[in-house]
């Protein structure tokens, strides 16, 4: 995998990997930053809810489940010294859909989060990482 990142102005960057799609992101104005795009470690804490729920999604498909929507909620905790890395994750996989197997939903979020997502191996070696999953039995 590569990747590039260009300075637009100050702490203002794009920066695009193999994908060929360009992303924002900036910095806090204390710092030099404009705010005008999400910082780099939000990023990285959305890209470890992405990796995990496109593994659960499918998963659940594979599984046959019908998952009508799906949302995550996240909130996190991170060292108060440098390096501010995370120290706790907690997540919370909300999936909607009728006769939704609980079994199931747990299994595929187990897998996800031992064996296939590797955003989550990386960051379990710094932050402690709860994750409870919502099933709503409703179409959305």
């Amino acid at each position: 995998m590569k990747a590039i990142i260009k300075q637009v102005e100050g702490l203002s960057l794009v920066g695009k990997g193999d994908s060929n799609h360009w992303i924002a992101m900036d910095g806090e104005k204390t710092f030099g930053g404009a705010e005008a795009a999400t910082k780099p470690m939000e990023l990285v804490l959305l890209g470890l809810g992405g990796c995990t729920s496109m593994d659960a999604l499918s998963i659940l498909r594979k599984m046959r489940e019908k998952v009508s929507d799906y949302e995550m909620q996240m909130e996190s905790e991170r060292a108060n010294e440098h390096p501010m890395v995370f120290t706790k994750i907690h997540m919370k996989y909300i999936f909607y859909g009728k006769n939704l197997n609980p079994d199931n939903v747990k299994k595929a979020i187990e897998l996800s989060m031992v064996r296939y997502c590797s955003a989550t191996a990386m960051l379990q070696k710094t932050a402690e990482i709860s994750l409870p999953a919502t099933i709503i039995g409703l179409y959305r």
